[in-house]
């Protein structure tokens, strides 16, 4: 007895960019910004921490300066000047909160849109006994079955156990071509939230609620998930310790003013507050998270499932690739390369046989012969699909092809098939099939009538732009291997064609483990595609394992990357996110440093600015104390809004040497940090002095 089916809510929601303006809009963003105020927030960035506590101060001396006697009792104290400073200090840490909030709402927005995919999802679970019951979504369990119909959208990840479906994954990849799924084989697995077009399949659930791919995408996307890699809290810790030994610096500079001619009063504690904000790496503190959340929120956006965010950052640092020929180098279907017509056979009476007994074959060998013998100029008769007979292809004859009006049969098979059809096969063109056998093509013989007409040759053929994208792993740095369990001519060929650097041919399902450990062994960071059962060991092994989702549940846990649309090569766009958010912390800390190097120039002058000796520090020419620290403190703030779009976006990447990468990214962040600051600050300077400020 089967349940009635209740009311059940469609997961077709609002669109990523109708989600992506609710979350990003400016009211939003501005009330993350302020939540981030609190202090429990605060101290997770210890950088800005203590821009926020020096903000409390300055603030207590202008609010209550009475109970700062020591300060206001200097010859250099001035309230205005330090309500001055609390204002900027405080943008300065409104600022970073903002890069940070305006990240986090890119993704809640895209974790929004996916959420709706799942909204209310109800299966039809399959008992022990046979019956059928309606049951949430979130109430199956790994190895249930459920039965899912045309029209229903699937609850959870599985494997099909029974039957076969069109499936429309586009909720879920944004690929508009429906997909078809059946046991048996390797593209039994479906997803949570796609749909079925066509087709009733029972489905065995392989994941728990809260743990499929669609609840990782959101997990990742939300940054709920998000762990730093090595990189990032390598980085962490050096700006950790340069904020503590400039604050070290900056307190025993104060005390160190007593014992100068100068004297502690004549140097405001304001200012010193400003040095030590002027010289701590605020910028890219202040930037640090954004960046890192843009980085997920790039790789999602490819339709990427990544079950930590250091694969990111380990597909930017790899030395290794590892290839599966068919479907990643290769379109993975032999198609038609070239004619050969039999001796004493005119060529276009060769082609256009070829061109017939193909012209009922709808497989992908027999319409790339259509299109082949079509370019090649071949035309037909007009054919009535009523006064030929097809002749599909069997294990016993190895032959297809066509009967026609007259009587008359166009074949084609294999060369021993149609020697045996024809009762004979010309000596030249069985040394011209055995040729392309050896170098790894697929030679198939054409008759019609009894009579050999030729060869035509079916090879396995390199992708368009695969061979430039290689080129560009190898600029890049990476070694390219690709593995197979083709001969070693057929290996050899694919490889010259592709680019690749090494190739392994007559490869075993644990030859890519052997492969990957020897790599590592090495000590380099390796990455490799799959999709099998026998690629998951390895896939496992990897520093990044690229699992395809038309691939088998075994291949997708293995793995730490999953490409929902199945697209192998993706893993080469995959590999430039990585270096463009490697790039982009280089590059921001980069353009940091140098900034900070370029307001020392600023603030040392004002402090010293009676100093004779000195003098030559003032390269801006700031006559002003007040003013040229005011100054420096606002462009310090205002660069972090400024630098939000390339935190977010990510730094201009193009494949190059790393030497050459290095040179460039100083010369366009480091040299261009320092220049950035010098005009900045004057800019402002004089601004200010204009406005009548001093």
């Amino acid at each position: 007895m089967t349940a009635a089916r209740p009311t059940q809510t469609q997961a077709v929601g609002a669109t990523v960019s109708v989600r992506r303006d609710a979350h990003t809009s400016v009211g939003v963003v501005l009330s993350r910004s302020l939540a981030k105020f609190d202090p429990r927030k605060q101290v997770r960035n210890p950088v800005i921490f203590v821009v926020y506590a020096f903000t409390f101060f300055t603030a207590a001396v202008w609010a209550f300066p009475w109970l700062f006697p020591d300060i206001v009792g200097t010859s250099s104290f001035s309230r205005s000047f330090y309500l001055a400073v609390t204002a900027i200090l405080l943008l300065t840490v409104w600022f970073a909160n903002i890069a940070e909030a305006v990240a986090e709402a890119q993704a809640k927005a895209q974790a929004d849109s996916l959420r709706e995919v799942r909204a209310g999802l109800r299966a039809r679970q399959i008992l022990p006994d046979g019956r059928q019951r309606w049951i949430a979504a979130t109430q199956l369990h790994r190895g249930d079955l459920v039965e899912v119909r045309p029209g229903e959208t699937v609850p959870l990840d599985g494997d099909v156990a029974k039957g076969g479906a069109m499936i429309d994954e586009s909720m879920m990849t944004g690929e508009s071509a429906a997909v078809v799924r059946e046991s048996g084989g390797d593209r039994t697995s479906v997803l949570g939230g796609s749909r079925i077009l066509d087709g009733t399949i029972e489905l065995r659930i392989t994941s728990e609620p809260g743990t499929s791919f669609l609840d990782r995408m959101i997990q990742l996307v939300e940054a709920t998930s998000r762990d730093k890699s090595p990189n990032e809290i390598a980085l962490t810790l050096v700006l950790n310790a340069l904020t503590l030994a400039l604050l070290v610096v900056i307190v025993t500079f104060a005390y160190l003013l007593d014992f100068t001619s100068l004297g502690l009063g004549t140097v405001n504690l304001a200012t010193l507050v400003a040095l030590f904000v002027c010289l701590v790496p605020t910028t890219i503190g202040g930037l640090l998270s954004a960046v890192g959340i843009s980085g997920v929120t790039r790789v999602a956006k490819s339709n990427v499932v990544c079950k930590s965010g250091k694969a990111i950052e380990a597909a930017g640092d790899l030395d290794v690739l590892i290839l599966d020929k068919t479907g990643t180098i290769t379109v993975g279907a032999r198609l038609a390369v070239q004619f050969v017509a039999a001796p004493g056979v005119d060529p276009i009476d060769c082609q256009r046989t070829a061109l017939l007994a193909s012209l009922l074959d709808e497989t992908p060998e027999g319409r790339s012969i259509t299109r082949l013998a079509t370019l090649r100029g071949v035309r037909l008769e007009k054919l009535k699909t009523t006064d030929v007979k097809a002749i599909p292809f069997s294990t016993a004859r190895r032959m297809s092809g066509l009967v026609l009006p007259d009587g008359s049969e166009a074949m084609k098979g294999s060369v021993g098939a149609i020697t045996d059809y024809a009762g004979t096969f010309p000596a030249e063109l069985q040394l011209v099939a055995d040729d392309a056998s050896r170098r790894g093509m697929t030679p198939l013989g054409i008759a019609r009538g009894k009579q050999v007409m030729g060869l035509v040759l079916l090879k396995d053929v390199v992708k368009p732009g695969i061979s430039q994208r290689i080129q560009e792993l190898r600029t890049m740095g990476i070694r390219t291997i690709m593995c197979t369990g083709d001969n070693r001519l057929t290996a050899l060929t694919i490889a010259r064609e592709s680019g690749v650097d090494e190739y392994v041919a007559e490869a075993k399902p644990e030859t890519k483990l052997k492969l990957v450990a020897l790599e590592k062994s090495h000590g380099r960071l390796v990455a490799m595609t799959g999709d099998g059962t026998n690629d998951a060991p390895a896939l496992a092994r990897a520093d990044v394992g690229f699992a395809m989702n038309s691939g088998t549940s075994a291949a997708k846990e293995a793995g730490n990357m999953v490409d929902l649309d199945s697209d192998p090569t993706k893993i080469i766009d995959v590999i430039s996110i990585g270096k463009q958010l490697l790039i982009t912390r280089g590059a921001l800390t980069t353009f940091s440093i140098t900034n900070d190097v370029a307001k020392y120039f600023a603030v040392i002058p004002a402090i010293f600015i009676g100093v004779q000796t000195l003098g030559f520090l003032n390269v801006l020419q700031l006559s002003d104390p007040s003013t040229a620290v005011l100054a420096t403190l606002l462009f310090n703030a205002l660069m972090i809004p400024l630098l939000i779009p390339l935190a977010l976006i990510g730094a201009s990447f193009r494949p190059m040497p790393a030497v050459d990468l290095l040179r460039r990214n100083l010369l366009l962040y480091g040299l261009g940090g320092l220049v950035s600051a010098f005009v900045g600050i004057k800019v402002i300077y004089v601004v200010m002095t204009m406005l009548g400020y001093s």
